[in-house]
């Protein structure tokens, strides 16, 4: 782009974002189509001229939560004549005119399926001087199509789908994400090829239920093909991906998972309760044998991959016998992480009017006994690391989660099957999208240690990609363009906060 075809200056922005994968993925989008539209960043502590809110309908209290975030944006621009608010997300395509009914300050609001008119509706809002409201009830344009911003360097989402067609009595996501739109394999693979050759070493496919992936061209096996074909892009050296659904996950994906080297041995796999008569009242289509069916194959396929869930307390109905019988798939299970939550009613959602809704206390008190029993799993597993070795890819210390210890001088890195590490860099001169092996020498429930000398250090081309990003050295520019989407390893989330809308 040449100066002459530079958009106007629009002033400064701030995305604040809520809820799942989909959402950060949405809001990298976000900022892309803000830069493009000649906005940037606001600088730490500065006031932005526009603030983006990217919401989330499944949190508890989701609506009370924005509008209070909402009321006190308002003071602040009250203060500053010309500041625009932007309201989007699942919330606002639940909620549609209700924003601007309830904060008639706020200048734009926009749904799930049209992220990409979010500067038009700014320009239009500021030329006409009253809120715009644009809620599609269908996908248009694939949101990959959009141009992202790119922050890190060395791991990315790449979305294969978007959208369900699961009827889960807990989850409002279909309703606000719409039915299962697949994007062609050849188009995912092209995005992943242009990674790699940009110096990315890691990539997570995301989906709201990736292993349906094929369904609207008629491949049940598209998603297992998907997977091997990712193992033959050289450079790409770790595949992941979040979420799969128990009743499509098939031993097809299970072979391609253990025969395809850079794919990583970990699974989150959603479970929300262990007990069949709960199962159905949630229509999830599987039980509880089937479920540690699936867990014993991929450990017969694969001895060391670490498994992560999802689970539910206290659905409408739930016995405490109900409840036992989640606490024993969580033993036999052996998670190495589980992302607990407690029931809350979500209006729209079929479970919302179900009688025998669980009293608060109730599910408080056995939420505090799961959450034992998952950390108890969790710290046994990661014990039985200590003495072993493991291949970890750096953090950005600058990433949520990546930030060195300066008390300690520990650096953090992922492990190939995506437990958290920190471990000291020894002599080695350590970069984020680096690799190290070190020796495992202590163990938390959520976390592993190294605190020994590495035992290998390789530096690779997301690592000089990151030093060019700080100005240390120069890097060619490689082949980046539309719809690429904002490098940085995909952190979990705090197990308090929101589940994947993946289910």
């Amino acid at each position: 782009m040449t100066v002459q075809d530079a958009p106007p200056a629009r002033g400064t922005y701030e995305v604040r974002t809520y809820g799942c994968q989909m959402n950060v993925h949405d809001s990298e989008r976000l900022s892309g189509l803000l830069e493009t539209a000649g906005y940037t960043p606001v600088a730490q502590g500065a006031t932005p001229d526009l603030v983006v809110f990217n919401t989330c309908a499944v949190r508890e209290n989701a609506d009370n939560k924005l509008y209070g975030n909402l009321g006190h944006v308002a003071s602040v621009k009250a203060a500053n004549p010309g500041m625009q608010i932007a309201v989007g997300g699942c919330l606002a395509q639940k909620d549609k005119s209700t924003i601007t009914q309830r904060a008639p300050y706020v200048d734009v609001v926009f749904g799930t399926h049209n992220i990409g008119s979010l500067p038009v509706l700014l320009e239009r809002a500021r030329i006409a001087e009253e809120s715009q409201v644009e809620i599609l009830d269908a996908l248009e344009v694939f949101p990959s199509t959009l141009p992202t911003k790119r922050d890190s360097v060395f791991a990315a989402w790449v979305s294969i789908s978007v959208g369900c067609n699961n009827t889960c009595t807990f989850c409002i996501v279909p309703s606000l994400r719409g039915k299962e739109r697949d994007r062609r394999p050849g188009e995912v693979l092209a995005e992943v090829q242009a990674l790699v050759d940009d110096g990315v070493v890691e990539v997570t496919l995301l989906g709201q239920n990736v292993n349906s992936y094929g369904v609207e061209f008629g491949d049940r096996l598209a998603f297992g093909k998907l997977l091997r074909a990712c193992g033959q892009i050289d450079g790409l050296e770790r595949v992941r991906f979040t979420s799969p659904h128990p009743k499509d996950f098939t031993d097809d994906v299970i072979a391609a998972m253990a025969e395809t080297p850079n794919v990583m041995p970990q699974l989150h796999m959603p479970l929300q309760s262990g007990s069949d008569r709960i199962l159905k009242a949630m229509r999830r289509s599987y039980r509880k044998d089937k479920y540690l069916g699936i867990i014993e194959r991929v450990r017969a396929a694969m001895p060391d991959a670490a498994i992560t869930t999802d689970i539910i307390v206290g659905f409408p109905g739930e016995t405490e016998d109900d409840f036992l019988e989640t606490l024993d798939v969580v033993r036999q299970a052996r998670f190495s992480s589980a992302f607990t939550f407690q029931y809350s009613q979500r209006p729209g959602t079929p479970a919302a009017s179900l009688d025998e809704q669980v009293p608060k206390a109730v599910v408080q008190e056995r939420f505090e006994r799961l959450v034992e029993l998952a950390n108890d799993v969790a710290w046994a597993e990661n014990r039985g690391l200590v003495g072993t070795t493991a291949e970890l890819l750096v953090s950005d210390p600058n990433a949520v989660g990546g930030r060195k210890d300066h008390e300690t001088s520990r650096y953090t890195g992922r492990a190939r099957d995506n437990r958290l590490v920190h471990f000291r860099s020894g002599d080695f001169d350590i970069r984020p999208g680096d690799m190290v092996e070190v020796e495992i020498t202590g163990a938390a429930p959520h976390h592993l240690i190294s605190d020994t000398e590495p035992l290998s250090y390789r530096q690779t081309s997301a690592g000089d990609r990151w030093e060019a990003s700080q100005g240390r050295v120069e890097v060619r520019p490689g082949a980046v363009g539309l719809g690429m989407p904002s490098l940085g390893v995909p952190d979990q989330l705090p197990a308090a906060d929101v589940p994947a809308c993946a289910h």
